[in-house]
């Protein structure tokens, strides 16, 4: 049975394309850009190709045409254009649209086809940062607003780790520097986004580091048996949606008190939980990274 998505609420498409609901009625009413159904209640609702050819309109009003002139192009000259400028402008954007594309339609030929053709021009860290980062935010946002379904954020998220497990294996025989400190990379209790602690594992081993990946829900108490093994260890954690704001310093104090008392180890934290969160009060062995970029830099 064909599970692809294709119909869409006009808030689905202000979701999906960033353009505001107010301004593609105008479009519609003014260029007659898109043509909606409409129910018996006069509520609009689009089709699949209608939300492509939005993705096509916003990503040329994004590079400087104007809606005037894109409403001027026949049918089969947009997505024309696009390519043209895709092919001399950033490509990040475009990317990222053609992925959107994939997810919503479980397309896997139109991901491994997007990623093939950024790796032409960049590494695979690049495209991480650049188009894969930005659109795991953004579909964390999308997932929120129950514009996609935790089907689509999986296919998207699943196929992302795919890249990142391939490019780590393909590391993993470098010898790490000698006496360098080893990093144990684990995600707490109840936590499972491991996505950027996959990318930084790959990170730390892509620049000569020693590294142990626990991976998600870890207990706390089962990484005493690292300490056995190894003389020097910077703990590496994400905290994406455990634990709650409000059990966070108690966590990391506990973590002090079981894991950090002596001077060789430390706690390398990051995710989106500290993003409000007072920071002046956690012990001298834990630091706080706002980004994976700014954690990888500062080693």
């Amino acid at each position: 049975m064909n599970n692809i998505k294709v119909n869409f609420s006009i808030k689905d498409l202000e979701n999906l394309t960033g353009i505001k609901a107010h301004t593609i009625r105008i479009w519609e009413k003014r260029y007659n850009l898109l043509s909606p159904n409409r129910s018996d209640t006069n509520i609009r609702n689009y089709s699949l190709g209608s939300f492509q050819k939005l993705l096509n309109i916003s990503y040329l009003n994004n590079n400087g045409l104007k809606i005037s002139k894109i409403a001027n192009l026949k049918e089969e000259e947009i997505p024309i254009k696009v390519r043209e400028i895709a092919s001399r402008a950033k490509v990040e954007d475009h990317a990222i649209n053609a992925l959107k594309m994939a997810m919503i339609n479980f397309n896997q030929v139109l991901f491994y086809s997007t990623y093939n053709n950024l790796l032409e021009n960049k590494t695979f860290s690049e495209i991480f940062y650049s188009v894969f980062l930005p659109l795991l935010n953004e579909i964390g946002l999308l997932w929120q607003t129950n514009t996609i379904t935790p089907a689509h954020e999986h296919f998207l998220s699943v196929h992302i780790k795919q890249k990142i497990l391939l490019n780590t294996e393909r590391i993993q025989l470098l010898e790490p520097k000698p006496k360098s400190k080893t990093f144990v990379l684990f995600l707490p209790e109840n936590e499972i986004h491991d996505i950027g602690l996959l990318f930084i594992n790959y990170q730390l081993r892509s620049k000569g580091y020693h590294t142990i990946f626990l991976g998600e829900s870890v207990p706390m108490s089962s990484l005493t048996d690292l300490l056995e093994f190894f003389d020097q260890i910077a703990f590496v954690s994400y905290f994406t949606v455990y634990p709650s704001e409000n059990d966070i310093p108690e966590y990391i104090n506990s973590f002090n008190e079981l894991l950090l008392n002596k001077n060789n180890t430390e706690l390398l934290l990051l995710g989106k939980k500290f993003k409000d969160m007072e920071l002046n009060d956690f012990p001298k062995s834990v630091s706080i990274f706002n980004s994976i970029e700014n954690l990888v830099k500062d080693l």
